[in-house]
Parts: structure tokens; sequence; C-alpha cells
């Protein structure tokens, strides 16, 4: 009698590395980490779905990248509003 074969399930190593670029970029580096976040989210996330091993961290992954994105969004307004405060005060004097 033979049982069917189960498919290798395990993390993909670099989840929670995604997460906590992600967490950071939000909270303290901003691009240095958000960016890198993003990046790596969008690999890892075309490697679990074109694998044949199925990766338990798929949220974990994605949750990473979502905060990349909104700390490199975050970043570049407030980049964008910097730039605007001094352009009015250089233009003020």
């Amino acid at each position: 009698m033979s049982y069917p074969q189960q498919p290798y399930v395990r993390e993909h190593p670099e989840g929670t590395t995604i997460l906590v670029l992600g967490i950071l970029g939000l909270v303290l580096c901003g691009p240095f980490t958000a960016i890198p976040a993003w990046v790596k989210g969008n690999r890892v996330l075309r490697e679990i779905d074109s694998s044949k091993a199925q990766h338990t961290n798929r949220g974990l992954v994605k949750a990473g990248q979502v905060m990349g994105i909104i700390g490199t969004v975050i970043f570049v307004g407030t980049l964008a509003l910097y730039a605007v405060v001094f352009a009015l005060a250089v233009s003020q004097t």
C-alpha cells in the first residue's frame, strides 16, 4: 500500500528578516530598511509562488513588504513636505 506523498512544508528562510526590515523602515530607519524590505519582499513572494515547496510564512513576508512600501511612501512624503517648507522659507526672505 502506498501513501500519497506529502508536500514539503517549511518557512522561507528570509521571512522574518523581511518583517524586521519592514518594521524598522516604518519606525526608525526610513529608506535604509524600508526599500530593502520592499525589494526583498517582492523577490521572496515570487519565489514562494513559483516554488513546489509550501511555505508557511507567506503572510509574514507580505506584511514586511507592505510595511516597506508604507515606510518608503512616508519617507518620500516627508521629504516633499520639507522641500515645500524650505522653498516657502527661502521665498519669504
